[in-house]
């Protein structure tokens, strides 16, 4: 038998793109990030005064640029676990009469030289973004939540705005977005709760904000992951006491490769995270729909995915400083260094996102700089993309402003041990405001080719472009000496034939591609 003969023949996938089936528009909220005060987010990562590249307000104008490349929309702000310890009123004021306070999330030293202001100076130089101001409701309440709200909205007139416009900012800062709240679910939280406490706490918080501001739209927590023991009691006890009052719900998940019982990791488990992600979606859906049911209510609540990634939880470089007199300023933690296959499977989760966008409002990339971040920094040197740069990139780019079309696809399967069988192929057609249309689509096999055809709606195309991230080493990582070892490239076997309005391109193993036709 020849060489040619025995090679196994690639695996095929199609695509139909109907106009007239539609899931929902793209909020430009799916694509939004967060910052916490954890690690070099902040410090050494958007603020580093003295750094050649500093502004005269500390921030670092190239993390600036790379965060407008991102696309970056909704910004989540302070936490995190960490505002579940956070007195906001520390972050304001002179920086030389700021307090130095210990974070118990994190066991580091907060220094509050950044703060509400500053997060808000920094949005108005990126440009085009939305600050999404989390409380706390760990270690305080509602009477704090309140002095916050009146801070940060109230025009003037009253002893809190008059102190923001004293503090320099002389117009409100205007925030519509609120978490109540971070992981209240999770016995790792400062100030933990079951769900009659959190849940009556919440629609006390969220009823006295309203009587300051009634526009604020409001994100209550749901579970912090899709295995929580507790999920699905939570969010039906916690719906069920703060629906009328709420817009959202959180849903919070990471994944990485778990180690298998040979000590290698399951990559193919790994590779269909997505897969979980839909379901959490769904299911999280459905306690919204059975809540709204029970309560014969005409509201409407949707979800927040305001934590995603990838994150090697259990590794070394999570794992916080320990000791009574180890409080460290900003200590690197959490630095993943994202490899080709991360990013592959982070844009399968981007795909997921767009696939529920019916439900999905707002969701956030946890996070922004050098925490399990798109972006990382060398303090007084430079800032790179990691390999999840590019999907989150390319989506927002073509995805915003967009509708997404029902997805019918036709695909092979294989199993894994984690979610059974799974489609080999995850994919979702965007039509964009221009009348353009782009899909997005991933190939999860470890070894086999996919041919991928795609079915436009009549009218076809005129003009096609293909990027895709792969390398033939699933490793491949951007460093610090090597930052731009793993990067898109133009797919050209991507073609489009203009009469039967059909597109084909091939997909190598472990691979992410955006197909744009003009």
């Amino acid at each position: 038998m020849s060489e040619q003969s025995s090679t196994p023949a690639n695996e095929t996938s199609r695509l139909i793109v109907d106009d007239d089936f539609e899931v929902a528009p793209v909020n430009d909220r799916l694509f939004g990030s967060f910052v916490e005060h954890l690690g070099r987010c902040v410090y050494d990562g958007i603020y580093e005064p003295g750094h050649p590249e500093a502004d005269e307000d500390g921030f670092r104008k190239d993390v600036i640029e790379l965060v407008r490349e991102l696309g970056a929309t909704t910004i989540r702000y302070p936490g995190g676990n960490f505002v579940s310890g956070y007195r906001w009123e520390d972050g304001v004021g002179p920086k030389e009469d700021r307090p130095r306070r210990l974070d118990l999330a994190w066991h580091s030293t907060e220094t509050n030289q950044f703060g509400l202001h500053e997060m808000a100076k920094w949005l108005d130089k990126v440009g085009g973004n939305e600050l999404m101001e989390a409380v706390n409701l760990g270690t305080r309440g509602l009477e704090e939540a309140l002095d916050l709200l009146e801070y940060a909205n109230i025009p003037g007139g009253t002893k809190l705005s008059e102190e923001r416009r004293a503090n320099g900012a002389d117009q409100p800062f205007g925030i519509t977005m609120w978490c109540l709240g971070n992981e209240m679910d999770g016995p790792w939280q400062t100030g933990h709760k079951n769900a009659e406490d959190y849940g009556t706490l919440a629609a006390s918080v969220a009823a006295g904000m309203r009587m300051i501001d009634s526009s604020v739209e409001l994100v209550v927590c749901g579970s912090s992951s899709h295995s929580m023991d507790t999920f699905g009691k939570w969010e039906e006890t916690v719906l069920e006491k703060t629906y009328e009052n709420v817009n959202f719900v959180s849903c919070h998940a990471y994944y990485h490769p778990e180690f298998q019982a040979d000590g290698t990791r399951d990559m193919k488990s790994f590779m269909a995270s997505g897969v979980d992600m839909d379901g959490f979606i769904k299911d999280v859906a459905a306690a919204i729909d059975a809540t709204k049911a029970r309560l014969k209510s005409k509201h409407d609540v949707f979800i927040s995915f305001d934590e995603w990634n990838v994150w090697y939880i259990d590794e070394e470089p999570s794992r916080n400083p320990e000791g009574i007199g180890n409080w460290p300023v900003a200590p690197r933690l959490l630095e993943d260094v994202y490899s080709a296959a991360d990013a592959v499977v982070f844009g399968d989760l981007m795909i997921t996102l767009l696939k529920n966008a019916d439900r999905v409002h707002a969701a956030s990339l946890a996070q922004l700089v050098n925490v399990i971040a798109p972006i990382m920094t060398e303090p007084g040197g430079p800032a790179w993309r990691q390999t999840t740069f590019y999907p989150f990139a390319l989506t927002a780019k073509y995805a915003k402003g967009g509708t997404v079309l029902e997805p019918k696809l036709a695909t092979g399967t294989y199993e894994t041990a984690k979610y059974g069988e799974v489609p080999t192929v995850n994919s979702v057609a965007v039509r964009g405001a221009d009348g353009s249309v782009t899909v997005f689509v991933t190939n999860r096999s470890l070894g086999k080719t996919n041919d991928f055809e795609i079915h436009l709606p009549e009218g076809g195309g005129t003009a096609i472009d293909a990027q895709t991230l792969h390398e033939d080493d699933l490793f491949a990582k951007n460093t610090l000496d090597d930052q731009n070892r793993v990067t898109l490239h133009a797919n050209d076997t991507a073609v489009l034939d203009p009469e039967t309005g059909t597109v084909r391109v091939t997909l190598p193993p472990v691979s992410w591609t955006a197909v744009h036709v003009k």
